[in-house]
């Protein structure tokens, strides 16, 4: 305590202690709590502090924001309508909560984050009035946690009795305490991952223990399998889930065949990727008598194999998918059946569960027939071969072609059938565009490898006629094996896979963007959004902001996910559709395979509750593999750049900040970041209603979708981030 002049003691105020006090109550407003409990909350026990503390209580019953319960027992007023929702993590400590139940998203303050992390499930309600325009609010209480390990480059302290944890992810903005005895022999440096283990209410940082080191920062295998580590995906199997899968008896017997339909003799063929390793897809093809053509698409019969209830199946369930990664595929299933008993290898005999079609040239469908089958591959093809079929217009396989070597051998009447099923192929693509299917061609990014997972090179995959063929026909059993669950009794429990229509005001956010590139978009309809999206994305092909606007579009339009719930698929523009052609790398595929099969047999419609939860499973997990895949191509892309820091690009602005503007290189799709900071000709102000960042002097404009000249300035592979260098503009 200190003195005055006079003598007199000068009682030191707690700081900010009516606002402490409520935040207490209102965390835990089911409670009670005396002077006593709250002073311990807060660290103080001398007689000033406690006293400040009644007081404060006083005043705050005094205006009716707590209430005394019993006596010396207080707890908070709730007058507040509390909500739920998803935090969504700004890397600057402030974030978001998206709640279904508000139009647009609730901005929450830094310091009414109150602990919570990004992704997690919070309780909060919002204030009365609109801050600064805009609903704000505050998290009064974490419901949960959306995870629990994180990666990061563990910070040794020089008296070795403690550590941090410094985590890659910019969506967290704290690092983790880690006490000595849990460091699990990491060293200084070196690239771990870490479980939460508490957070204690006095602490800045919440406490963790080291669960494993991943290896050294910036190495290939460490950086790879730390995105997997951040993701809380496998980086092998279990020795116990080998050994089943080992053990699985995967000899196809004539008992079996006995029980199912024998097309063995049909004209089977498969069409790949040229580096693929497994085959979970086969088309038939037959010409009958009546002039019909009778198209078998035949799928691994995984379902046979994986039993439910075995400790494979929760293997293959907890994954639910393959996660492709640029240099590795992390399988769903392992080897001995993704790429061996469930593979439709050529010249090999395979169990397969098949949908068939008897059509006529205008695709209209005849007959229909869904069952399992016994099938015999007479040749692999690579999309590059079949492209060749395709385009040479002739049944005689190229000679020119040769990267697998069995298109030579086969009979030509496969190079018949690829031909006849692309025209197929065509006209159903065709009335799918014409009932309002929207048309994602969007390029991909590719790397060329060297031996040690080097990029010396990037290319880009477009999709061909040879693609579209194979898409068209899995897309017609995915729809007709849902539309003959569902359309025959909607009361059945079955799986599909759902995506909704888009949210109007992300449409409008699009259109405000592609304006700035003299794109317009028609919402009249569901029909004219459709059309005008559909036509946008033809005019942009071949144009520098191709990819930007492909980008922006896919985002405008809302997820798909699995649900027993149909509500059609938007996209596609189909009222029924599920995911049945896919099962050795998605588990609703197996669902969906053990369903059919189920009221094939005449089976009872299974319990709902069980198949929604699994699916919704399903679509979180897909969610966490197509973001581990996008960090993993960021890595790579930034890995390409550190070989090229002394090379100028052209780029074109791909987003436009109050910190900066990002810049995606034409030549090889590489974005990084120009920081404003890094602008020194000028002073910049974002200009956020054109989405531009303009100097103040010189009045020079950088703007959404302008070209300019870039070099590499940083390229950190360890927060995979690349930074650029502004050259200016090209003449």
């Amino acid at each position: 305590m200190t003195r005055n002049k006079k003598g007199k003691s000068k009682r030191k105020g707690i700081s900010n202690l009516s606002n402490t006090i409520l935040s207490i109550l209102k965390k835990e407003r089911n409670q009670t709590f005396n002077y006593k409990q709250i002073a311990a909350k807060l660290g103080v026990n001398d007689a000033s502090s406690r006293n400040q503390i009644i007081k404060k209580l006083r005043d705050l019953q005094g205006k009716k924001e707590i209430e005394e319960v019993e006596r010396g027992k207080f707890k908070a007023v709730v007058n507040a309508e509390y909500h739920t929702g998803i935090l969504d993590l700004a890397a600057r400590g402030n974030g978001y909560i998206i709640s279904d139940e508000f139009v647009d998203d609730v901005y929450i303050a830094s310091n009414n984050i109150n602990k919570a992390l990004n992704g997690d499930e919070v309780e909060f309600y919002v204030y009365k009035r609109k801050v600064r325009g805009r609903m704000e609010g505050e998290i009064t209480n974490i419901i949960k946690r959306a995870k629990s390990e994180y990666v990061g480059v563990i910070q040794i302290h020089e008296k070795k009795n403690f550590a941090f944890v410094v985590c890659d992810s910019n969506k967290m903005s704290k690092d983790i305490f880690v006490p000595i005895n849990k460091i699990n022999k990491a060293e200084d440096g070196d690239k771990v991952l870490v479980s939460l283990e508490d957070w204690p209410e006095k602490s800045d940082s919440p406490n963790g223990k080291v669960l494993k080191v991943l290896g050294k920062p910036g190495e290939h295998n460490t950086e790879i399998h730390g995105i997997l580590a951040e993701y809380g995906l496998p980086m092998e199997f279990p020795h116990e889930v080998e050994e089943f899968a080992n053990n699985i008896d995967t000899t196809i017997t004539e008992e079996e065949i006995g029980k199912r339909r024998d097309m063995r003799k049909d004209l089977t063929f498969t069409i790949d990727p040229k580096d693929a390793k497994d085959f979970d897809d086969a088309l038939s093809f037959e010409v009958l008598d009546n002039g019909l053509y009778e198209i078998g698409i035949h799928i691994a019969d995984v379902s046979h194999y994986l039993q439910e209830g075995t400790i494979l199946d929760d293997e293959a369930y907890e994954r639910a998918t393959s996660v492709y990664l640029v240099d590795r595929v992390v399988p769903m299933l392992p080897e001995v059946l993704s790429n061996n008993a469930c593979s439709l290898r050529p010249h090999e005999e395979k169990l397969t569960f098949s949908a068939v079609f008897q059509m006529n040239d205008k695709c209209e469908i005849k007959n229909e027939w869904f069952g399992r089958t016994v099938t015999y591959s007479d040749a692999r093809f690579a999309y590059e071969e079949a492209q060749a079929i395709i385009e040479s217009n002739s049944n005689a396989i190229p000679k020119e072609v040769s990267l697998t070597g069995e298109a030579y051998k086969t009979d030509q009447k496969v190079a018949d059938a690829i031909l006849k099923m692309d025209e197929l192929a065509k006209i159903m693509r065709g009335k799918r565009m014409g009932s309002g299917a929207i048309s994602f061609d969007k390029v991909e990014v590719k790397f060329n490898l060297d031996e040690n997972a080097n990029p010396v090179g990037v290319f880009f995959k477009t999709s061909m006629d040879a693609n579209k063929l194979i898409e068209e026909f899995m897309l017609l059993a995915n729809r007709k094996v849902s539309e003959f669950v569902g359309k025959k009794d909607p009361k059945k429990t079955f799986v599909y896979r759902v995506h909704d229509e888009p949210d109007e005001s992300k449409l409008e956010t699009l259109q405000t963007v592609v304006g700035k590139f003299g794109y317009k978009l028609d919402f009249k309809n569901r029909k004219t959004v459709s059309s005008s999206l559909n036509n946008l994305l033809k005019e942009v092909n071949g144009r520098k902001e191709q990819n930007l606007v492909d980008t922006l579009t896919i985002r405008t339009m809302s997820k798909a996910e699995y649900t027993t719930k149909n509500i059609g698929h938007y996209g596609l523009a189909f009222d029924y559709y599920s995911h049945f052609t896919s099962p050795i790398r998605r588990y609703p595929d197996v669902m969906a395979h053990r369903l059919l099969q189920l009221y094939l047999d005449g089976g009872k419609s299974a319990n709902a509750d069980i198949y929604e939860e699994k699916c919704q499973h399903s679509s979180n997990m897909e969610g966490l593999a197509t973001r581990a895949e996008r960090d993993s191509i960021k890595y790579m892309q930034i890995k390409f750049m550190q070989d090229h820091q002394d090379e100028e690009f052209l780029g074109v602005i791909s987003g436009v900040t109050d910190w900066g503007i990002y810049v995606e290189i034409i030549s090889n799709k590489c974005e990084g970041m120009v920081s404003v900071r890094d602008m020194k000709d000028d002073h910049y102000a974002f200009d956020q209603d054109n989405y531009a960042m303009v100097g103040s002097k010189n009045k020079i404009s950088y703007q959404l979708g302008d070209e300019i000249i870039v070099s590499v300035k940083n390229a950190d592979l360890v927060k995979k981030h690349l930074d650029f260098n502004l050259i200016g503009k090209p003449e």
